[in-house]
């Protein structure tokens, strides 16, 4: 029997691709352990678990027996859906990452995620307002996501920056547009686009470029004492030895004697920022780090084993975390 859900806490999750299923891991331990996620920041595959979380913690929809097995059930290649061009081996593929287009179209994942939050009643960002006069106006939204613009060159954070930016109504926004969007890994699903109030068309890709682990988000920004505590779930602690294995969709390149110095630098950017942040001590204090060296970020054919090796990753990093987690400390120490 489930431990009734007692706990606030706001909870930031980290993007890393199939990487994620380790984060639903983490998500369930917590849900055990009585905790409810109040609001809820991801990027990538973060967005995607935090959609869902903050989905059923708005009428507790889910019991943690539900979120495991969703997380273990989902049928990950069914992800990688290319176009028509994208399906000639090879070259297809080439031509969509010189394009620019991506190799696969992630419909099949806008469709799966709107899916999932429709039968939790949520379509648009308005289902998720809070009704919380403790937090600004733009800010009383169960769900935070980040992309990233390359249009204008900037992290936008949805709903967050809806009106501010594109001139459009937050609560109007489905979630699934802005979850699709966080996740848009470049050169590998198609980037989203984005037509503001007055016209102006913005690309949007995967929020991890400018910010993989939103740590942060959700913070005071007055230096008070928070009213819970905040907990992140990061899934890239370690830059790989072999960049191949974070962006696999540029190997085509390589038969071209494509440049290798292109990975290095995306991959650079996915997870350099969080290697310098992961060392400081206030956010390492709150940080449940999940060991997913055996996957890679584009690993969607994966089989049975590697996912239920991967959730039960999560799963043992929140136990161990939970288990040495010292609150009063944590707060004393840092704000």
């Amino acid at each position: 029997m489930p431990i009734p859900a007692t706990k606030p806490l706001d909870l930031v999750l980290a993007g890393g691709g199939v990487k994620g299923i380790g984060l639903a891991g983490a998500v369930v331990r917590l849900m055990e352990a009585g905790y409810r996620a109040y609001r809820v920041a991801g990027s990538s595959a973060g967005s995607i678990v935090g959609a869902i979380v903050a989905a059923a913690a708005k009428n507790d929809r889910l019991t943690p027996a539900d979120v495991r097995d969703l997380a273990l059930s989902i049928d990950y290649r069914k992800f990688l859906d290319p176009g028509p061009i994208e399906r000639v081996p090879l070259l297809g593929a080439s031509w969509a990452i010189l394009q620019g287009s991506g190799i696969y179209q992630g419909d099949y994942a806008h469709d799966f995620i709107a899916g999932q939050l429709r039968d939790l009643g949520v379509t648009t960002f308005g289902d998720l307002r809070l009704d919380d006069d403790e937090l600004p106006e733009e800010q009383r939204y169960r769900l935070v996501v980040t992309a990233a613009d390359v249009t204008t060159g900037q992290l936008v954070r949805l709903p967050w920056d809806y009106r501010r930016l594109y001139g459009l109504d937050p609560d109007e926004q489905p979630v699934a547009d802005a979850v699709r969007a966080s996740m848009s890994i470049p050169f590998f699903f198609r980037p989203v686009k984005l037509t503001s109030a007055t016209g102006r068309e913005s690309t949007l890709v995967d929020g991890g470029l400018l910010s993989n682990y939103p740590i942060d988000s959700l913070d005071r920004p007055d230096g008070e004492k928070p009213r819970w505590p905040t907990f992140g779930v990061t899934l890239l602690p370690d830059l790989p030895a072999n960049n191949d294995k974070v962006i696999p969709a540029l190997a085509p390149l390589r038969h071209f004697g494509g440049p290798s110095l292109l990975e290095d630098v995306i991959t650079t950017i996915l997870v350099g920022r969080d290697q310098a942040y992961l060392n400081l001590p206030w956010v390492s204090c709150r940080t449940i780090r999940v060991d997913s060296a055996k996957v890679g970020v584009l690993d969607f054919h994966l089989n049975q084993r590697e996912i239920d090796a991967l959730y039960d990753e999560g799963y043992r990093a929140a136990t161990s975390f939970l288990s040495t987690f010292n609150e009063r400390e944590c707060l004393e120490r840092f704000r």
